[in-house]
């Protein structure tokens, strides 16, 4: 037995109680009528780039509740076809849509791309949703003190709502879905998967939103501001812990039936490794984990996305001949 199977065979047997309530089921099932009585009115305007090859296009749609969603949409202009694969992207805590160049590897690929931003965080998307309390430090504590309030319903919602724009594309193979994103992108990828049916393909890094009790016992990343809320409001723990459950995707992994390709990494402190296979124990799906012993949050880094490339053409050959 090699080194990394010897220091991770108990995470493979991490089996925390879950936390699931009984009405868990029918809530996820009214979120998601509620958010697609919101018409997605999608806003497609083509970018003037600097490259010849992809064809961008700045797009914005109607999340839950009317929040404008931004993101882009990029297709690989020199492949000629008349759909391609399409991977959805969703970006880390704070950041936002990112740059066309960022995505550069995945079209030289022959995919489209769409990636989009989360509201309230680092990119051109705003919030319209009215909260009846205050938080702590950052969104993943906005709306705590009620489950329909919480700022991941909505966030789950909109990138649920970013299949459908993907759907709706004309150039989109709408059953060569693939999502994929790091630390809350791999959250959001995990719960979107496990609410939708629609996807393939998860691509989940570093992913976060798993065991959220244990995240925020130990203060990890941004499930810190949840123990600092409480500190201010102790009263509401068992409250706040309960509407915790409905968004912990230990407790929707059963649901997820698309393949997931993960990674974890071992010194991270932010979304730890174990934390993650509280869910990963859980998938029932074909299922493939990579593990990086030393490294922290930034996960496997480029070597990873290389690993997730060569996993792509050697699993969906037919997606790129």
């Amino acid at each position: 037995m090699g080194y990394v199977e010897q220091i991770t065979e108990d995470m493979y047997r991490y089996l925390p109680p879950l936390t699931k309530k009984d009405d868990f089921d029918a809530f996820w099932a009214g979120t998601i009528r509620q958010a697609r009585s919101v018409p997605l009115r999608p806003e497609i305007q083509p970018v003037d780039y600097p490259s010849r090859h992809v064809k961008v296009y700045d797009i914005s749609y109607n999340g839950m509740d009317e929040t404008r969603i931004h993101g882009w949409f990029l297709v690989p202009a020199f492949a000629k076809q008349d759909r391609y694969p399409c991977l959805i992207h969703y970006h880390g805590f704070t950041g936002s849509r990112g740059m066309p160049s960022d995505f550069m590897h995945w079209t030289a690929m022959g995919l489209a791309v769409l990636s989009i931003d989360c509201r309230d965080q680092g990119g051109r998307t705003g919030n319209h949703t009215a909260y009846s309390h205050g938080f702590a430090l950052n969104v993943a504590s906005k709306g705590v003190h009620d489950k329909l309030e919480y700022y991941y319903r909505f966030a789950y919602m909109d990138c649920m709502k970013a299949i459908d724009l993907a759907c709706g594309l004309e150039e989109v193979d709408v059953s060569k879905i693939v999502i994929e994103g790091a630390s809350q992108g791999g959250a959001l990828g995990m719960a979107v998967c496990a609410l939708d049916g629609r996807p393939a393909l998860a691509m989940v890094d570093v992913p976060s939103n798993s065991n959220l009790v244990s995240r925020i016992d130990g203060y990890h990343g941004a499930f810190s501001s949840v123990a600092e809320y409480l500190k201010k409001h102790p009263d509401q723990t068992d409250l706040v812990l309960d509407n915790l459950s409905y968004f912990d995707t230990m407790n929707m992994a059963d649901r997820i039936k698309c393949r997931v390709l993960a990674s974890v990494a071992l010194k991270d402190e932010v979304c730890p490794a174990l934390m993650y296979f509280a869910t990963y124990n859980r998938l029932r799906c074909d299922k493939e984990i990579a593990i990086y012993p030393f490294n922290g949050h930034e996960g496997g880094g480029a070597l990873h996305t290389e690993r997730k490339m060569a996993f792509l053409f050697k699993h969906y050959p037919g997606w790129f001949a």
